[in-house]
């Protein structure tokens, strides 16, 4: 067994790989940037290496300064994680010429796999479908264009190179192409160094079922089953299940047979993913899947195997990547119960699932019934630099309506505050009729994407609960109000000698408009809030221990919230939402105006694009820049017409959240 080892990776990942090591008695490793030399992965592990600045390319994806830390602090073993340097035959080749051990597989089956149009041509001469499309070398744009037509509408643009959605681009009609191609050309060479695309058919109503493969070094192969990763945004995958509703028997063993084939083409060992597509559009049948890809690494959503199987992989992993061979036979594993992974992660869904940042000032996990890989901790802060992941939810039953129960039940008690995350998309989703009922493809989302992704209604409750926290009478966690001291008259908060005392809370709403309520201390724990003309009675009492938890009583309903302090704002927890609530700042907003003259950035990045010049007459929606955050793109699109009075950026700009990039001249009169 390997007796040390130096995890290549950052996040929930590395602390995921370090919580095995060490189970195991192995030592442990980390490796970390600028960024996160305070990171959780680092404090976890029994030492730990600095080997760059925060950017991935002088950082993580420098891999003979990571073979260097190996050698120098006497690691045997390299664990890659997921992404960076994972699938990166070079670095195995590296690693191994070092003397050093890749937990993972060879170099040979990385490359054999790594490029989606030779891994097909490979998978179609061993007699694993393959989806119908061009993965050809040919790269002109017209003779793409040419194939698509020939394909047939609607096509999808990949990258060749990589996963995780990036370089991958749905095009409708042959006037969208071209575009598409670009996009997709620069995003993979942003994100894999590689600008080669292939061009697929689009599948109606497809489904994405992938299956858990694992090999050994003695010719040994099996598969672990499947897993459903149909939801999709942008192509990410969100929720993930195991095992895929409705999934006969005959086409289980169909498509792990082929998985198996797959894995044993290239003499695979170690953790894998053979990924297919899925045509649902009359049920699942064993004659209607492709293969797409296979992952030669651990994949993200490998909880919900490890749940239904009883198998630690990451243990399975090291203990090939130590030469001993499988401990079963693909007749010894068996599926129990049903499993999902939620994926949580800080971007703002409302506004198109926007990368976001922040402190993380509050952070509250269920306390039973749900597993959490996570790879922060309250007070980290979520940088533009990494994958905005806070973390995975992952929850078993004995069967899917029961671990579905859990699911929405162990994302209502998920508290985050700090950064807008994607929590309460996510309830939405483990709601929706369609996903209960196991009816699931990847356009599930994007139908529906409106109302899953509508921002949370304020309730009067909530909107109450802030203001009372805003002026002091219940504490919020992180704003030190919980701590008052032994002075009585600093518990006094809103103290008046006679009469009522009446206080006014301000919170920003939309269009920098301001709300102001207005709350009367009734006394006895008892408050009136009155907003927009209506009022609401409440009564408080502070849960003894609970910290920032309270109970509340209006109108007769008895019920608990919780609240967290920022510096400038507020979060309430009610009834499984977040209510975030911004104070008003009248100084803030003194000099703001024109709105729809500018464009400002939505997100801290790196400008890819600009598409006009100072002097251009632009039309509404009309492409105008390209930014770049988290290795994905997002195209900034004009609010009107109009003529470009200012550029304010340039090609290759790294700029912040809410920075101004471009002006248009006022509109006439």
């Amino acid at each position: 067994m390997i007796t040390s080892l130096l995890i290549a990776n950052r996040g929930e990942i590395a602390c995921r790989v370090i919580r095995t090591a060490k189970r195991l008695g192995i030592r442990t490793v980390a490796v970390f940037s600028d960024a996160d030399c305070d990171a959780m992965h680092v404090a976890m592990a029994d030492e730990a290496v600095r080997i760059g600045s925060a950017a991935v390319a002088d950082s993580y994806l420098r891999g003979d300064r990571i073979i260097e830390a190996a050698r120098r602090i006497g690691a045997k073993a390299i664990h890659p994680g997921y992404g960076f340097l994972s699938e990166n035959p070079d670095f195995v080749d590296a690693v191994t010429a070092a003397g050093l051990i890749f937990v993972g597989p060879s170099a040979s089956a990385i490359r054999a796999m790594g490029l989606k149009d030779a891994a097909k041509r490979l998978m179609n001469e061993a007699g694993v479908p393959v989806v119908p499309g061009y993965h050809g070398d040919g790269q002109d744009p017209d003779f793409l264009a040419s194939e698509a037509d020939q394909i047939g509408y609607p096509v999808l643009i990949k990258a060749r190179a990589g996963g995780g959605g990036k370089g991958m681009r749905r095009v409708e009609d042959p006037g969208e192409f071209r575009a598409a191609l670009d996009g997709a050309r620069r995003e993979g060479q942003a994100s894999f160094g590689d600008p080669h695309c292939l061009i697929e058919k689009y599948v109606e109503k497809p489904r994405h079922i992938e299956i858990q493969v694992f090999g050994d070094s003695h010719g040994n192969a099996v598969h672990l089953f499947e897993r459903d990763c149909s939801l999709q945004r942008r192509h990410q995958k969100v929720i993930e299940e195991a095992p895929a509703p409705g999934m006969p028997a005959e086409m289980r063993a169909a498509m792990g047979e082929a998985a198996v084939t797959a894995a044993k083409a290239i003499g695979y060992a170690g953790a894998g993913t053979i990924e297919f597509i899925v045509d649902a559009s009359d049920g699942l049948r064993p004659d209607r899947f492709w293969f797409m890809e296979m992952n030669t690494r651990l994949q993200v959503e490998h909880p919900v195997t490890e749940a239904v199987t009883g198998l630690d992989l990451v243990e399975l992993q090291l203990r090939v990547a130590s030469g001993e061979p499988l401990p079963f036979a693909q007749s010894d594993l068996a599926i129990d119960g049903h499993a999902f992974e939620a994926r949580i992660y800080a971007e703002d869904a409302a506004r198109g699932f926007l990368p976001a940042t922040g402190t993380l000032t509050h952070l509250r996990f269920p306390a039973t019934g749900a597993r959490i890989d996570t790879g922060v901790r309250e007070g980290d802060r979520i940088t533009p630099h990494y994958d905005p992941m806070i973390a995975k939810l992952i929850v078993h039953g004995p069967d899917r309506a029961s671990a579905l129960g859990l699911l929405r039940a162990a994302l209502a008690e998920t508290r985050i505050a700090g950064s807008v995350t994607n929590v309460a998309f996510l309830s939405r989703l483990a709601s929706h009729a369609d996903f209960a009922a196991g009816d699931v493809d990847t356009g599930l989302i994007g139908r529906d994407q409106e109302a899953l992704t509508a921002p949370e209604a304020r309730s009067a409750e909530a909107a109450a609960i802030a203001a009372l926290a805003q002026l002091g009478h219940v504490p919020a966690a992180g704003d030190g109000s919980g701590d008052q001291g032994a002075d009585p008259w600093t518990r006094l908060r809103g103290f008046r000698a006679w009469g009522v005392a009446r206080q006014a809370a301000r919170f920003e709403g939309e269009g920098n408009t301001r709300h102001d309520l207005i709350v009367s201390d009734l006394g006895k724990g008892r408050f009136s809030v009155a907003a927009e003309g209506a009022t609401l009675e409440l009564a408080l009492a502070e849960v003894p221990g609970g910290g920032n938890t309270i109970r509340v009583e209006t109108e007769g309903r008895v019920f608990g919230a919780a609240i967290a302090g920022e510096a400038d704002a507020l979060t309430v927890f009610l009834d499984g939402a977040a209510h975030r609530f911004a104070d008003y700042s009248a100084m803030a907003h003194a000099d703001e105006g024109g709105g729809g003259d500018r464009v400002a950035a939505p997100m801290p990045g790196l400008v890819k694009l600009v598409a006009v010049k100072a002097g251009a007459t632009v039309t509404k929606g009309e492409a105008l820049i390209v930014l770049e955050a988290m290795k994905m793109e997002h195209t900034l699109k004009s609010p009107r017409d109009g003529t470009v009075a200012e550029l304010l950026v340039d090609e290759g700009d790294q700029v912040e959240d809410g920075a101004l990039l471009l002006v248009l001249e006022p509109e006439a009169g």
